[in-house]
């Protein structure tokens, strides 16, 4: 198969699609690569390294788009990108539908076949694409809000750890799995006091057993998400709902019961976001300002930290991207239930739930394009 490896073009999004080692896979199984000049340049891998796995390099992203059978990127493509997308092109990428509906639509008359990261699941429902960068994100959330705490940046002026004498930072986390995970993790090694709500009581059974005593769980409902927010210094939005749009657990109103510096960071954004006044910003302008709660809503957070994210997120795509090659993604799909779960649009049809869903559009069963 001719696989096509795009430079991202999305505001400041510095991953890739592919490694170089990822290219040496696809190559010593038959494929052909072409790679964008200089496309893995902001994650530290060079056209040399990309040409001695045996890649070709072409300038320009009209000529990946041209030639390729199979897309393999890291973000959707965005309104410049369309026109270059062809009838039957394989696109292996995160899309995240559900929160763009000029997207939605541009795909299916493009007449693409999108395969989303997001929404290949395996029996278990876990997510094993979704993983790695939500690791990531979980982790960078605490990160990024340390930062936003500080004074000159609107924050509350608290350290999120404390010091000897004063207390720490408390951090409320609304979600109980991978992101929140990471990010309760993160925030109790740095010293905070934290808090993390799901609505699963088996998963905060779960995360009570492995958690530092820094960490309390608490079931996520209205009155206990009203409760935590008016004493938490930092509140991460970390709530999925596979191919769907997140769920808004903090309305506008809410604001007024946290107190001025508050620091927001909804990682949901890119799935519409958990957090009602949020909307998504970038690397270049991260965060807005609403009733003086500091909102940070990169929706591609991973990003900032290119060169751990596209190692982490080619682990994880590679296993599936040669399924895709070697087989065809028709019967790469047939045969392989996790795939076939991440097929959202094909032939001008929408053929996951979630995405028909969000925007009322007509949903058709997947067996009917495959």
């Amino acid at each position: 198969m001719i696989i096509g490896i795009p430079k991202e073009i999305k505001n400041n999004e510095n991953r890739v699609g592919l490694t170089p080692g990822g290219v040496a896979e696809m190559k010593k199984n038959g494929h052909i690569i072409y790679v964008q000049n200089n496309a893995g340049e902001n994650s530290g891998f060079s056209n040399a390294e990309y040409k001695e796995a045996g890649a070709i390099i072409l300038n320009s992203i009209k000529e990946i788009y041209a030639i390729a059978e199979m897309i393999i990127k890291v973000k959707e493509p965005i309104d410049s990108e369309y026109i270059l997308i062809k009838k039957g092109q394989l696109l292996f990428t995160y899309f995240h539908f559900a929160s763009s509906e000029p997207l939605t639509h541009a795909m299916i008359e493009r007449g693409a076949i999108c395969l989303a990261y997001e929404t290949v699941e395996k029996s278990d429902r876990s997510l094993p694409l979704l993983v790695p960068m939500s690791e990531v994100a979980g982790r960078m959330a605490i990160q990024q809000g340390a930062k936003y705490l500080e004074k000159p940046q609107k924050g509350k002026g608290i350290l999120l750890g404390g010091v000897p004498g004063v207390p720490p930072a408390k951090v409320l986390v609304l979600g109980g799995g991978i992101v929140g995970t990471q990010a309760a993790k993160m925030a109790a090694g740095l010293g905070a006091r934290v808090v993390i709500m799901d609505i699963s009581l088996q998963r905060l059974r779960n995360l009570s057993d492995i958690m530092p005593p820094n960490v309390v769980t608490i079931m996520s409902n209205h009155y206990n998400i009203c409760e935590a927010i008016a004493e938490a210094d930092l509140i991460v939005g970390a709530v999925l709902i596979p191919g769907a749009k997140a769920p808004n657990l903090i309305t506008r109103d809410m604001l007024k019961l946290m107190r001025p510096g508050t620091v927001v960071v909804d990682v949901a954004v890119d799935q519409g976001g958990c957090i009602e006044t949020c909307k998504p910003t970038t690397h270049e302008n991260p965060t807005f300002i609403i009733d003086d709660i500091v909102h940070y809503c990169v929706a591609n957070m991973p990003g900032a930290v290119p060169y751990t994210s596209t190692l982490a997120l080619t682990n994880a795509t590679l296993p599936y991207a040669l399924q895709l090659a070697n087989k065809g993604w028709k019967t790469a799909c047939v045969e392989n239930e996790e795939l076939k779960k991440g097929l959202n649009i094909a032939n001008g049809k929408i053929v996951y739930q979630g995405v028909a869903d969000a925007w009322g559009l007509p949903f058709n069963e997947v067996e009917t394009i495959l």
